[in-house]
This record gives structure tokens, C-alpha cells and sequence, in this order.
């Protein structure tokens, strides 16, 4: 059995209308003047929580709207903002993106290190400012993990943070923040999550901890993202996707994602493909190139999607990817790279920046040089 490290908040409030006690934590850790990390769409759907915000008393400073999957560039003119303002606190609420860019602001804010020093594992020495987060995606698990990804424009490649310092301080998951989320980002959200979760129980470092949340996050999302997708206003639906986000994001401080997150991290960083459409997209191949190092494991995927048994773990693993691409279809993914305009001869290029990731690489059960990366590639064309 692995060693395993668990990281989390302290505190995590789960439950529909939940979001406005995120106030009254705030007010209780001291925070009067607090920065707004948020996005455009999001602004509507939060008016309970900046009431609540008002009647405790907080100062709300509004950050730029994060609209869009941040650069580095994105976060710097954020962090300007942030320091041109007396703030003690950072409240994200969004997707991951702009949950992301609050952690970085909330680590960075003071200025002892900057984005460029603290890209891997570990890097961070601190974090300045109390951190709150609220999702209003079931998609990243970003408001109970370690990590957050900034895409270098440089480098055209998406990069983590990964550290202690970046697990906020309380997250208030209420699913009914999630219920006007279009359906395409319903889709997106809920595959990224749903792939958080597999790479996590099919993992070189897999614990029996972990997997405990992987495959109930697995149950939980492959039986109601369709149903979310198609009805938005479904709570039920929307409340199950929220919780097995949830369990996503703990699975990543302790396991992490693998090669299909890796292969993914080129599309966006070159392409701008939404990071969840990528991971969908790329999903069944990666899972059939790893099937050979861990049978087992995939026919127990294969069993959590609901999918019947019979024959070989081996026979298991591909009924249940099966499953998995009639679900992306079902949800409006598309299913090829031509289908979203990336070239041929893109792929070369792409796979030789896929293995610049590393620190999800050495999760992969199976190892993946970068030749296997263009036959990935190939078959998902």
C-alpha cells in the first residue's frame, strides 16, 4: 500500500443554498475587505452571497472577470488590481478557472515569489491571504485541491502549481449554483470531472483511501450527466454531479490525474480547446493504451459506470470505454481532434510538449513515450 497524504480544507459545507455561510466564515477568520475573484456569467447568480457578504459587514472588491481559461497574463492583471487595494481576504467563486486565479492571488499577493517561480510541485513557500471558494461548476474540484493551472502563452502549455499553500481555507459546495450553467459547459465540467476520477483509481500511485471517493465520484457522474445535460433545472442531477466533483477533487492532492490530463494540456495551451472537451476527446485512447497495465482496474471503472460484466477484465475495460465515448456523444462532445480544426501535422509538435508534463506522466499506470503520444494523437484524429 502507498503512502498517502490528504489535503483538504478545514472546512467544506456541501448542500443546496449553502453558499451565503461563506460570509459569516469570512467575517470569522477577521476578513473586512475582501477581493471577488469571479466571472461574467456568475455575477447573476451570486446575489444571495453579496448580500450576505453586505450584512456581515465585508467590503467586496471586484476583480476582473475571469471569462476565459487564464494566462499567465490574465492573473497578472488580476494581481495588479488585488495589490493596488487594501484586501485581506480572496473569495472565489466560479469554475476552475477563476477558483484557480483567486489561490495564486491569495499565494502571490505580497510579492515574495512570482507565478513563473512557483510552476511545479512544492515551489510555493506560503500563503498570504485567507482563501475561500465556492464552485459553481461540477467540474475541477479546484475548491478542495492543492493545485491550480495557468496556460504559459510562452510555452503555449498549460502549468500547475501544486502545493499545500493552495488548499483554501473553507469550500461551500451548493449545488443550485450550478443549475443555469449551459448545457455544453454542463458536458465539458462533468467529463473533466468524471476523468479525475478514473485517472485517479487507475493511477501508478492509487490508495485505498482514494479510491473510496474515485469510484463513488465515477457512480455519481456517469448516472446523472446526461440527465444534467439535458435537464439543467434537475437538482437532483445537479447535486449528484456536484458531490462526485467533489469527490474528483480529492482525489487530486493525494493521486493526481495522469496521461490523459498530460495529452490534454496541449490542446488547450496551443488550440484554446476547452480543458474538459480535451479530456473527453482524448479519453478513450488513453484508456486503451494503459488497459494492458491494469485490466483489473478498468473492469472495476467498467462496474462503478454500471456497466454488466461478463468475460475478461480485458473485455470489461472496453465495454466500459464504450460507455464512456457513447456517453460524450450523448452529452454533444465532439469525438475527434479534426472535428475541432486541430491540423495533422500539429501533432508532432503536441506530443513533444505533452511529455514536458511530468508530474502527471509518473502517475500513469502504464509509461508513455512520446511516440505513443503521436499514436494517441493519431487515433483520436
Amino acid at each position: 500500500m502507498n503512502q498517502v497524504t490528504l489535503l483538504q480544507p478545514a472546512r467544506i459545507e456541501f448542500g443546496n443554498g449553502c453558499a451565503p455561510q461563506c460570509a459569516a466564515f469570512l467575517a470569522s477568520l477577521g476578513v473586512r475587505r475582501v477581493l471577488l475573484v469571479s466571472s461574467t456569467p456568475v455575477l447573476p447568480a451570486i446575489a444571495s452571497v453579496l448580500a450576505a457578504l453586505k450584512a456581515a459587514g465585508l467590503v467586496v472588491i471586484q476583480a476582473p472577470c475571469v471569462d476565459r481559461e487564464p494566462t499567465r497574463a490574465l492573473f497578472e492583471q488580476t494581481l495588479t488590481v488585488a495589490r493596488a487595494e487594501t484586501i485581506d481576504g480572496v473569495l472565489g467563486i466560479g469554475g476552475g478557472s477563476a477558483i484557480d486565479v483567486a489561490k495564486l492571488v491569495a499565494a502571490l499577493i505580497r510579492g515574495n515569489q512570482a507565478a513563473h517561480e512557483v510552476f511545479g510541485i512544492n515551489l510555493l513557500h506560503s500563503r498570504e491571504l485567507p482563501l475561500v471558494c465556492l464552485p459553481t461548476t461540477a467540474g475541477t474540484g479546484a475548491e478542495v485541491s492543492p493545485n491550480a493551472i495557468l496556460l504559459d502563452e510562452t510555452d503555449e502549455l498549460k502549468k500547475g502549481v501544486v502545493s499545500p499553500h493552495l488548499v483554501p481555507d473553507a469550500a461551500f459546495v451548493d449545488p443550485l449554483l450550478t443549475v443555469s450553467v449551459p448545457p455544453a459547459v454542463t458536458a465539458a465540467t462533468g467529463l473533466d470531472a468524471l476523468t479525475h476520477c478514473i485517472e485517479a483509481y487507475a493511477n501508478k500511485f492509487a490508495h485505498p483511501v482514494v479510491d473510496a471517493y474515485a469510484l463513488q465520484g465515477i457512480r455519481l457522474i456517469g448516472a446523472n450527466l446526461t440527465r444534467a445535460v439535458r435537464h439543467g433545472h434537475d437538482v437532483e442531477a445537479r447535486a449528484a454531479l456536484s458531490l462526485g466533483s467533489l469527490y474528483g477533487g480529492l482525489c487530486l492532492g493525494p493521486v493526481n490525474t495522469a496521461a490523459v490530463h498530460a495529452l490534454a494540456y496541449p490542446l488547450g495551451g496551443r488550440f484554446h480547446i476547452a480543458h474538459g472537451v480535451s479530456n473527453a476527446l482524448l479519453l478513450p485512447h488513453v484508456l486503451r493504451f494503459n488497459f494492458s497495465a491494469a485490466p483489473e482496474r478498468y473492469a472495476e471503472i467498467a462496474a462503478a459506470l454500471g456497466v454488466p460484466q461478463h468475460g475478461s477484465d480485458l473485455a470489461a475495460a472496453e465495454s466500459g470505454v464504450e460507455f464512456l465515448s457513447q456517453l460524450s456523444r450523448d452529452c454533444g462532445v465532439p469525438q475527434k481532434l479534426s472535428e475541432l480544426k486541430v491540423p495533422r501535422e500539429a501533432i508532432p509538435a503536441m506530443a513533444q510538449a505533452a511529455m514536458r508534463v511530468t508530474r502527471l506522466l509518473k502517475n500513469n499506470v502504464r509509461p508513455l513515450a512520446e511516440l505513443d503520444a503521436v499514436r494517441i494523437y493519431e487515433s483520436a484524429f
